[in-house]
Formats: C-alpha cells, structure tokens, sequence
C-alpha cells in the first residue's frame, strides 16, 4: 500500500524535474546541487507545518476573511518564503548558479521537494476516503508548485545579476510576494468550495502556465545566447 502510494506520490515531481533539467541543456546545473536542492525542499516541510499551526491559531477572522487568511498567510506565505529560504542557502551564492535560467532551475527543485512530501501526506491522510486525491494533486497542486517556483526563480535570477545592492533586495523580495500572491489566489479559488469558481480557476491556470512559459522562455532564449556566444569566442 505504502509503495503505491510512494510512487503516485513522487512520480509527477519526478517528470517535472526531468524535464526542467532536460529544458536546461546549454549549461545544465550539477546533478548534486539539484539533489540538494530536492532535499531542502523535502526537509523544509517539517518548519513549515510548524509555523502553519501558529498562524492558524492567530485567524480570528470568519467566512471569506478567514479563507484569505487561510490561503494567503497561512500556507501561501509560509510555504513561498521557507521556498526562497532553501533556494537563497543552498544555491544562490553557488558559482554554478551563473546564469539566469538556473534561478528558475533551483527554484523549481525545491518548490518539487515540498511538493513530493506534502503530496505523500495528503495520499496517507486522504487516499482511503477519495481514491482520487492522488490524480488531483498530480494534475492541479504539484505542477502548481513548479509554476510558482518559476516565479520566484525569475526574480531570484534578477535579484543575482542585478547591478546594485537596492536593486537586489528589491528582487530578492518580489521573489517572495509574487509567488505568494499567486499562490494565494490558487488557494483561495479553491478554498471557497463554489463549483461556479471553475469558471474562473480554469482560465486561472492558463494564465499561470502562460506568463511562466513566457519567463522560461525568455531566461531558455538568454542561455543559448551566451552559450553560443562562449563558443564563438573559444573558436
């Protein structure tokens, strides 16, 4: 039972980390340091619940107020911030991270290591009364993940590259409130329970997926740049 778990569990953290790894094929991040990256992800879950449960505590509000709550302070922030956190210890100061698409890279990692433990809890807690909360996480919260570590990628990369310390810090806190805000407003659509709210989670999403491909894209576009730009000049 366990085992089956385990495998519907890690398996779409799994295909999504290949194929970011395989996206990053000019100038591709050492397999150890992604590792890492995975375990952080993984471990950062402990702290996370912890911190959770406190804020939990602190929601006195009710109806709508307490869903906000719920989805934007309680798991939206904590879990975008202990995200950033991983990603600014283990590989932000790395001489591999040396270029822009790789913020997004370890972003995504740790966003995936997160996502593969809390996916494993959900399936013990749940899977015996909805034999599909397994396909649902699969589909809709584990991709979501990913998308979010997009963002923060993205900004972590301009935070790294930035040419001031002002211009920096402004980064390396966007790459927290914009996940979260996103993060947030998933939540909450689904939080509130109304079956109307497909009519707008749906198109949510797609807007999710495309202004992330968009910032994929565009870091994918500057990485074969330089990398064909490094092998002009070696020739």
């Amino acid at each position: 039972m366990f085992i089956r778990i385990l495998i519907i569990a890690i398996t779409p953290a799994i295909s999504i980390g290949l194929a970011v790894y395989l996206t990053d094929r000019y100038d591709r991040e050492p397999i150890s340091l992604l590792a890492k990256s995975f375990v952080g992800g993984m471990i950062i879950v402990l702290p996370t619940i912890i911190v959770e449960r406190l804020l939990v505590r602190f929601n006195i509000f009710g109806g709508v107020l307490g869903i906000l709550y719920t989805a934007f302070i309680v798991a939206g922030f904590t879990e975008e911030y202990f995200k950033r956190y991983t990603v600014l210890k283990v590989a932000y100061h790395k001489e591999d991270f040396d270029e822009k698409l790789d913020g997004i890279v370890y972003s995504v990692f740790v966003s995936l290591g997160l996502a593969t433990v809390e996916n494993i809890m959900y399936l013990l807690r749940f899977s015996n009364f909805n034999p599909y909360v397994g396909l649902y996480r699969g589909v809709l919260s584990v991709p979501a993940h990913a998308v979010f570590g997009v963002t923060m990628g993205y900004y972590l990369s301009l935070a790294k590259f930035s040419t001031s310390e002002t211009e920096e810090k402004k980064n390396i806190r966007k790459a927290l409130y914009m996940p979260l805000v996103l993060h947030g407003i998933f939540n909450f659509i689904l939080m509130l329970g109304i079956p109307q709210t497909t009519l707008i989670f749906i198109p949510y999403v797609f807007y999710l997926w495309k202004t992330n491909q968009k910032k994929l894209n565009k870091y994918i576009y500057e990485s074969k740049v330089n990398f064909l730009d490094k092998d002009n000049f070696d020739n």
